[in-house]
């Protein structure tokens, strides 16, 4: 081969290996976190750490809890920037994830001791189906929702050290009622691979609601010891379902 025809030859194979498309089961390397109700984003802290640490970027949505229409919207505005990801919700984010879901840029769907309703589906449906052991949930006024500060750490956060819990139930985030009645019209996990943890001590959504829709949804599931703030005490596995989804996302 002369050398013009070898200068040729490995420009070709290059410019080919830039322009090849990604393999069809490349990991996804963007993950997506949505909180639950009565909290906010920086309780995926312990989480985003380690996924970060491990190559991934991580997006938290800090989403108002002011109506389920304002949650969807905040959360959209992240997905429509993030690239293929895997978005991960906990608790009422599990109803923020089923209804976004079929985003095309969402590859998996994790629900982390969460909601996964089905179509016509509220938080206060699948909670009167099997309701939670928790009693301290009230009204704060204005059509908002909070849990007796109390009772939050017992209630929500257990296993968590207690001087966090305590912080936690003075600074959390009131819902409101309207974002509990809202029925889901998309349910993405039909169409979406799923993955889920159940919290064997969960207080604030009944163990064997989770159990139920995860085992409806075909939800591939992990079952953890502890409390609702799981992402909290058991950040590690939490993250490594996570980075499961990802790695085996298509």
């Amino acid at each position: 081969m002369t050398n013009d025809a070898t200068c040729l030859f490995f420009a070709l194979a290059l410019g080919a290996a830039i322009t090849a498309p990604l393999p069809a089961h490349a990991e996804v390397k963007t993950i997506v976190l949505v909180h639950g109700a009565f909290a906010d984003g920086s309780g995926w802290k312990p989480v985003a750490d380690i996924l970060q640490r491990d190559g991934y970027s991580v997006l938290v949505v800090q989403q108002p809890e002011t109506s389920f229409a304002a949650d969807l919207a905040a959360t959209k505005r992240v997905l429509d920037k993030a690239g293929r990801h895997v978005l991960v919700g906990h608790s009422y984010g599990g109803m923020i994830i089923t209804e976004l879901g079929m985003h095309p840029d969402v590859k998996s769907l994790v629900y982390i001791s969460a909601f996964q309703p089905d179509v016509g589906e509220s938080v206060e449906a699948l909670s009167a189906k099997m309701p939670a052991a928790n009693k301290s949930i009230g009204s704060v006024g204005d059509g908002f929702l909070a849990i007796d500060p109390d009772a939050f750490p017992s209630d929500f956060a257990s296993d968590v050290p207690e001087p966090v819990a305590r912080f936690m139930a003075i600074s959390q985030v009131p819902v409101s009622k309207e974002a509990f009645a809202a029925k889901i019209t998309v349910a993405a996990w039909k169409q979406k691979p799923s993955y889920a943890v159940v919290s064997t001590q969960d207080r604030m959504i009944n163990p064997d609601l989770e159990r139920f829709m995860s085992k409806r949804a075909q939800s591939q599931t992990i079952e953890l010891v502890g409390s609702h703030a799981i992402f909290l005490s058991h950040p590690r596995e939490v993250a490594a379902l996570i980075k499961k989804a990802a790695t085996e996302a298509k």
